[in-house]
C-alpha cells in the first residue's frame, strides 16, 4: 500500500475543500495516522496539531485518505498497463494523473483493458476496421461510405455482402461509443437524475405472508429512492420475489448520445445512428445500469449502516446505574426464571431460578427475599422478553410484601443475551454454567454499565439495525467496530476491573495486548499506576502513549491516573499546582482552587491546556447521561391491554429512515411514524430521537391480529403555529392504519 505521505498536493488540497477542513489540519492527521497514532488519541491528545479537529473529521479525513491511496495505486497499475501496450500518449496521461474520481479512471482505461471477443473484435478480424473509423471520424474523404464498404466485401471472411460489411463496421462504432469516457459520464449521470426504480413481482414468486408486496409494481426516482426502499427492493430479488431495473425515456437518452457524437452530417450519419442506437441497447445500457445498481448498493449500504452506527452509538452510551450490587432475572413462565446476582465490581457471586408463575409463588418469594438480604442487593434488572412483565408484577408486589426500601427495579433490553451467553467470551468467563445464568449475569451487568457488558455481543445481534444483514459486511463491521472504540474510548476504562473484552477497543490496544493486561493483572493483583504498563509484555511506547490517557486508575498512587489527563501532561498539571501553591492530589480534590489560574501563565497550547482545566474541574467524569428507568404502565402488559388514546411511557429501541419503534412494555414495539414525532417538520427521526430514549406517546391504533401498534409523540406536543391559508385545497392524509400497512412491510424484511 502507498504510504500517505506519497499523495500530490493537488489531492490533499481536495480533500481539504471537500470536506471544507483547513490544508494543515488534513496534513498533522495524515501524519499522525502515518506514525501509527488512532483516530481516539489525535482527537482528544493533538489538537494543537490538528486545529481542534473532532473525530467525525478525523475520521471523515482517514477515509478519503484511504479512498485517494487506492485510486493512487489503481491509476499507477493503469499507466502501467497503457503504456505497456505502447498507447499511452502525452494527453491521455494528463487526463489520467488529473482525474480524482475512481469512475472516470475506469472509463478512460476502458478502451485499454484487455477484453474477450466481441462482435466488435470479430468485425476487425474481418478487416472491418477502416469502415467503423470512417463513420466513426465523421470526415469525408475521396472514397465515400459505400465505395470504401464496397471493398471490404470479402467472403472468404465471411463479408458476403456491401450490408454485411456495414453492420460489422457499427459494431465497432458501437464499441467505440460505449468506451468513450465522455460519453459514459452523460449516460450515468442522465441515469442517475432521471432515471426510475421499477420493480415488479417475479413470475410465479411464492411470497406467502406478502412481506414485499408494496414492490410489485412499484417506481420510484434512483436520485431520491431512500435506503430503506432500495434494500427492501434488493432483497425482494435476493428471494426471487421481485426483480427490479432502472428505466429511462428512450427518446431522452437517444437525443442525450446522439447530440454527444454527431458532429456534421454526410454519408456517415444513418450509419452512426444505428450504431448509437445499438450502442445503447445492446451494450451502453447494461453496463451503466450495473455500474449504478452498484453505486445505489453503496449508497443504501452507507446510509443503512449510518442509521446502525447512530443507534448502536447511543446503545453503547445508554445511561448506567454505576457499581452497586445487581439481581439479574432472565424471565421465563413453565421454566421458570433464571436469577443471577453480582456485586458492585460485576462480580458473579451466585444464581437460582424460581417460578412465581407457576403456582410456586410463596417459595420464589421467599428465596428472592433470602438472595437479596445476603447480597446487599441494590437493583433488581428483569430483562424484557417473554414473562418480562409477569415477572415484573411479581417483584413489584414482593416489593410490598416485604416492605422493602432502597432496592429499585427496572426492565433491561436483554437483545443479543442468549447470543452472548453460546459465544467464547461467555464460555471463557463461565465455563461452568449453564446458558440461562450466563443470560442473567449478562442482564445485571447491562445495568449497571450498558458499554462493558454490550462490547461482549456482536452488535448485528443487538437489535437496533436496518437490514444489516443486506449491506456490505466487511465495511459494516468496520465500521461498528469505530463506534465501539469512540464510545469506548469517550468514557474511558477502569484498569483494575474490565475485562479483556473492553480493554481491547481502547485506542492502540490489541486483543493480544488486552489479554496480557488481564493476565498481567491476574499475577500481579490490581496496577497502582499507569505507569506500570510498561511492565505488561507487548506494551512499548507507542501502545503506552496511545492508550495511558484512556485507561483509569482509582485509588492508586498517581492522583492523576484516574483522570482523562495524559501522562505526557502530567508535568503541566505539576506547575499548575505549583503555582497555586497546592499538592496536585489537594488540586483534584478541591477544583475550585482552578478559577485562580491564570491561562497566561503557562507555555502549553490553548487547547490542551483548556482540556486539561476542564478534566480536573470533574475528575475522571463520565460523559453519560445520569441514570433514570422507564415507568411502564402497570396495567398495560400485553397488546389486548393496550386501548386508542393512553398516554404510555416507553423506551426507543430503534430509530430507522421512516420512523421510530418504541418498547411500552407488551413484548410488541410500537411505531411511530416520522409524520407523528414533531408538529415541526424534520427529514430524518434521528433528529429527535434516539436509542434508549425515555419517551412517553399517545396510542393511535392497537391491532392484536397484526401485531402493530401506532403510537404518536406529536399528539402530546402543543400544536405549532397555523399557517397562513392559502388558495390551493390541502392534500389528502394518510390514515395510521394505512401508514402501518406500508410501513409494516419495510420492518418485517428488516428485522433481521
Amino acid at each position: 500500500m502507498a504510504a500517505l505521505t506519497s499523495l500530490d498536493p493537488q489531492i490533499l488540497l481536495h480533500i481539504a475543500q471537500t470536506l471544507n477542513l483547513p490544508l494543515h489540519g488534513v496534513l498533522a492527521v495524515m501524519s499522525l495516522l502515518d506514525e501509527g497514532s488512532t483516530v481516539p488519541f489525535i482527537a482528544r491528545y493533538r489538537k494543537e496539531a490538528t486545529g481542534n479537529l473532532d473525530e467525525v473529521q478525523i475520521r471523515d479525513t482517514e477515509e478519503k485518505l484511504a479512498y485517494f491511496r487506492e485510486l493512487v495505486s489503481r491509476r499507477e497499475t493503469i499507466l502501467a498497463s497503457i503504456a505497456e501496450q505502447g498507447k499511452l500518449t502525452d494527453d491521455l496521461k494528463a487526463r489520467i494523473a488529473a482525474t480524482l474520481d475512481r469512475s472516470e479512471l475506469e472509463d478512460l482505461y476502458l478502451p485499454y483493458r484487455p477484453k474477450r471477443r466481441t462482435k466488435a473484435t470479430i468485425a476487425r478480424e474481418k478487416g472491418l476496421e477502416p469502415l467503423g473509423q470512417y463513420i466513426w471520424a465523421q470526415t469525408p474523404a475521396a472514397e465515400g461510405l459505400m465505395e470504401l464498404a464496397q471493398s471490404l466485401v470479402d467472403p472468404a471472411k465471411e463479408v458476403a455482402t456491401v450490408e454485411d460489411a456495414l453492420e460489422g463496421a457499427r459494431h465497432i462504432v458501437a464499441e467505440l461509443i460505449s468506451e468513450d469516457a465522455a460519453v459514459r459520464k452523460a449516460a450515468r449521470h442522465l441515469m442517475f437524475e432521471e432515471g426510475l426504480i421499477v420493480s415488479r413481482k417475479s413470475f410465479d414468486a411464492k411470497d406467502e405472508q406478502e412481506k414485499f408486496k408494496m414492490y410489485y409494481e412499484y417506481r420510484e426516482p434512483v436520485k431520491t429512492i431512500p435506503s430503506h426502499r432500495m434494500l427492501a427492493v434488493r432483497r425482494g430479488e435476493a428471494e426471487s420475489v421481485l426483480y427490479w431495473l432502472i428505466e429511462l425515456e428512450e427518446p431522452r437518452i437517444m437525443g442525450v448520445l446522439r447530440s454527444s457524437i454527431l458532429r456534421v452530417e454526410g454519408d456517415w450519419t444513418a450509419q452512426l445512428n444505428l450504431a448509437i442506437e445499438d450502442c445503447w441497447k445492446r451494450l451502453l445500457n447494461a453496463s451503466i445500469q450495473g455500474e449504478l445498481r452498484l453505486e445505489l448498493k453503496r449508497r443504501s449500504d452507507t446510509d443503512a449502516i449510518q442509521v446502525f452506527r447512530e443507534n448502536l452509538q447511543h446503545l453503547l452510551l445508554a445511561a448506567p446505574a454505576g457499581p452497586i450490587g445487581v439481581l439479574g432475572i432472565d424471565p421465563g413462565l413453565r421454566t421458570g426464571c433464571k436469577i443471577a446476582i453480582v456485586d458492585e465490581t460485576g462480580k458473579f457471586l451466585a444464581h437460582d431460578v424460581i417460578y412465581p408463575h407457576t403456582g410456586r409463588t410463596t417459595e420464589a418469594t421467599q428465596k428472592l427475599a433470602a438472595l437479596v438480604a445476603k447480597h446487599n442487593v441494590r437493583a433488581i434488572a428483569i430483562g424484557n422478553g417473554t414473562a418480562s412483565r409477569e415477572t415484573d408484577a411479581f417483584v413489584r408486589d414482593f416489593f410490598q410484601e416485604k416492605k422493602i426500601d432502597g432496592i429499585f427495579r427496572v426492565t433491561v433490553s436483554e437483545s443479543g443475551a442468549s447470543i452472548y451467553s453460546a459465544s467464547d467470551i461467555a464460555r471463557q468467563e463461565f465455563p461452568d454454567l449453564d446458558l440461562t445464568v450466563r443470560g442473567a449475569i449478562s442482564i445485571a451487568r447491562r445495568l449497571q454499565d450498558p458499554l462493558s457488558e454490550l462490547v461482549k455481543v456482536d452488535p448485528k445481534s443487538i437489535g437496533v439495525g436496518q437490514y444489516q444483514h443486506d449491506v456490505d459486511q466487511r465495511q459494516l463491521q468496520q465500521s461498528l467496530e469505530t463506534v465501539i472504540e469512540s464510545c469506548v474510548n469517550r468514557v474511558g476504562v477502569d484498569l483494575n476491573t474490565a475485562s479483556w473484552t473492553l480493554l481491547r477497543y481502547v485506542a492502540g490496544v490489541s486483543e493480544r495486548i488486552a489479554l496480557n493486561i488481564v493476565s498481567f493483572r491476574d499475577t500481579n493483583g490490581r496496577f497502582r499506576s499507569r505507569a506500570q504498563l510498561h511492565e505488561v509484555p507487548g506494551i512499548g511506547p507507542k501502545t503506552f502513549e496511545q492508550a495511558a490517557g484512556f485507561l483509569r486508575i482509582r485509588n492508586g498512587d498517581e492522583p492523576l491516573d484516574s483522570t482523562a489527563v495524559h501522562p505526557e501532561s502530567y508535568p503541566l498539571v505539576a506547575q499548575i499546582a505549583s503555582s497555586l501553591d497546592t499538592p496536585v492530589a489537594e488540586l483534584i480534590r478541591s477544583p475550585q482552587l482552578l478559577a485562580k489560574v491564570k491561562a497566561t501563565d503557562f507555555s502549553a497550547g490553548t487547547f490542551t491546556l483548556q482540556d486539561i482545566l476542564e478534566e480536573l474541574k470533574k475528575p475522571g467524569r463520565d460523559p453519560r447521561d445520569q441514570f433514570v428507568a422507564a415507568a411502564f404502565n402497570e396495567s398495560v402488559r400485553e397488546l389486548s391491554d393496550v386501548q386508542p388514546g393512553m398516554v404510555l411511557e416507553g423506551v426507543v429501541t430503534n430509530v430507522t429512515k421512516f420512523g421510530a419503534f418504541i418498547d411500552i412494555g407488551v413484548h410488541q414495539d410500537g411505531l411511530v411514524h416520522i409524520s407523528e414525532i414533531s408538529n415541526r417538520f424534520i427529514k430524518d427521526p434521528s433528529e429527535v430521537l434516539k436509542a434508549g430514549q425515555i419517551v412517553k406517546a399517545k396510542v393511535l391504533t392497537a391491532d392484536t391480529k397484526t401485531k402493530r401498534i401506532a403510537l404518536s409523540i406529536k399528539a402530546l406536543q402543543a400544536p405549532s403555529s397555523p399557517k397562513p391559508k392559502g388558495p390551493a385545497a390541502p392534500k389528502p392524509v394518510a390514515s395510521m392504519d394505512d401508514k402501518l400497512a406500508a410501513l409494516s412491510t419495510k420492518w418485517r424484511v428488516s428485522a433481521n
